[in-house]
């Protein structure tokens, strides 16, 4: 006979299961058109779902509960961690998830104006990655934060709101509750940021430093004279190409969606269904950025949403999009319910990251991007550089974010604007903009929709750098069988996919590399 648990586990199983299954399809169906009709859908299946793991009567049988197995423990940690994060009144869910849709909506149909026309975030980066021009550039870059003077009381509002259910469930603020309830410790998590960070300072420091003197002979002046808007992102989060290598040639007039079939499939990883059922172009009112979804965990119905240019830059987020979607495919359909899913965050980042990486690889862009052979060896440098010099950057980037929605929920009221641009400059080492002050922080879709995320970025990539060195030391004996070998897939499958969430991050991660999660192979590979 069941015990009282897993009796208890089945019950939250029939409640949940259809509702989350509807829930993604809402949310993807609104992500796609923009429409308020499917954003009202989306945020009403979204408060249902939440209500299902606010019954204080379950969540407090939960708790008391003695487990028999370990897969019925593990189920129940990771229910118990859901339902606390939602012990809140059916109003107050309400509120939250009607808040959470309009953020979506808000950055999935703005589009600011440049010289009076309305622009894509697509557009804007073009500006910034190709223009000698600095007065259009800046005028790019300043279009690219108008968003922020909109969301940014909306995003205030929303903070108010977690922070104070987190503190009435016993927590400090809504942020070391979000922390606390990925399997993480706030203390741990940034301690392990803070060594990242002081060894890769002094790397991105000499790194900078060179950076800003080739931009000022590009656009004249000195090299402290350099701006946020003389970099080729809007939050200096990924690289200028200053290698003199235009790799974006190589998927000019190409189908990045047959490149990553042919690539994963390489691999051993079947992605074509997938494929065909995502939504990979530009649209009015779409979401401008990209994901991928599972529409409901026990379905196989998995989904990428893109907004595809042919451009290295898109090669590589359709590549992380799909190590997403090659994890929640390989699945042990076997699993618990409950244990249907990615490990941890930074694990399912760690394969996306790991992915997108290889477009940065001299061997995967000879083979399937078509890089000639007399330029393999200088595509292959060029390709290094950019990939350390983007890792250096993204490091950066991260402390920036963490750092940022850390202190921003320990105390809203302070000046958020200078604190974003002191944290810049600490990290980033970006001269902020004279006479400025703005919600520039605001325009970062991450701190409205998916907060206490960002860290798992980082991980995920520190993750990616110790299974890519197990990766080459244990499965493959060179870079071409890295990418195009089935051994690939299958020990990623075996090893990581297979086990969804049984085993908490951390120990999947040694069970999988001999060893827990460490800075050492990140470091080596920038170093």
């Amino acid at each position: 006979m069941p015990t009282e648990l897993a009796t208890l586990i089945e019950e939250q199983r029939t409640t949940v299961q259809d509702l989350e299954r509807e829930n993604s399809l809402a949310g993807w169906q609104a992500n796609i058109t923009g429409r308020p009709e499917d954003e009202a859908k989306a945020a009403e299946l979204q408060a249902q779902l939440m209500r299902c793991y606010s019954d204080s009567a379950r969540y407090a049988k939960l708790k008391e509960l003695k487990a028999e197995d370990y897969d019925l423990a593990r189920q129940q940690k990771l229910l118990v961690n859901r339902f606390t994060s939602n012990q809140m009144a059916p109003e107050v869910i309400d509120e939250i998830a009607k808040r959470d849709a309009e953020m979506d909506s808000l950055f999935n149909n703005f589009r600011g104006k440049l010289r009076g026309e309305a622009v894509s975030d697509n557009h804007l980066r073009d500006i910034l990655k190709d223009s000698d021009d600095s007065a259009l550039r800046k005028e790019a870059w300043e279009t690219s934060k108008q968003i922020g003077a909109v969301s940014a009381p909306k995003i205030l509002e929303l903070v108010e709101i977690r922070n104070r259910e987190a503190k009435r469930l016993g927590f400090p603020d809504y942020y070391q509750m979000r922390i606390q309830l990925q399997e993480l410790e706030v203390d741990t998590l940034f301690a392990l940021l803070d060594d990242v960070a002081k060894q890769t300072k002094p790397l991105f420091t000499a790194y900078k430093q060179n950076l800003d003197e080739q931009l000022a002979k590009r656009f004249g002046g000195r090299a402290e004279d350099m701006r946020p808007w003389h970099y080729a992102d809007p939050f200096f989060q990924s690289p200028p190409n200053t290698e003199k290598v235009d790799i974006d040639v190589y998927f000019e007039g190409k189908g990045l969606e047959d490149i990553t079939n042919r690539f994963f499939d390489s691999l051993g990883l079947d992605i074509k269904a997938i494929m065909a059922n995502s939504d990979l172009y530009e649209k009015p009112g779409k979401c401008q950025h990209a994901f991928c979804t599972h529409i409901g965990r026990d379905t196989g119905d998995i989904r990428v949403l893109c907004n595809l240019r042919p451009n290295a830059q898109w090669m590589k987020t359709l590549l992380h999009e799909f190590g997403h979607a090659a994890y929640d495919m390989e699945l042990d359909p076997e699993l618990p319910f409950f244990l249907k899913g990615a490990a941890h965050t930074m694990t399912t980042e760690s394969i996306a990251e790991l992915m997108g990486r290889f477009s940065d690889n001299g061997v995967w862009l000879a083979k399937w991007a078509g890089v000639r052979p007399e330029d393999a060896g200088q595509i292959e440098k060029a390709a290094h550089a950019m990939h350390r010099a983007y890792m250096l950057i993204f490091t950066q980037w991260v402390l920036v974010m963490s750092s940022f929605e850390r202190a921003m929920y320990a105390d809203p009221s302070q000046d958020l604007n200078t604190l974003w641009w002191d944290l810049v400059e600490k990290f980033q080492q970006v001269r902020r903009p004279d006479n400025r002050h703005a919600p520039d922080w605001a325009a970062k879709i991450h701190l409205a929709t998916v907060p206490g995320y960002y860290h798992n970025y980082l991980l995920g990539e520190m993750t990616a750098a110790q299974i890519l060195h197990t990766l080459r030391t244990r499965v493959v004996s060179s870079e071409e069988e890295l990418v195009t070998s089935p051994k690939v897939g299958a020990w990623l499958t075996e090893n990581i996919f297979r086990h969804g969430s049984r085993y908490s991050w951390n120990d999947l991660l040694t069970r999988a590399t001999g060893e827990p999660l460490n800075a050492k192979y990140f470091v080596e590979d920038l170093a």
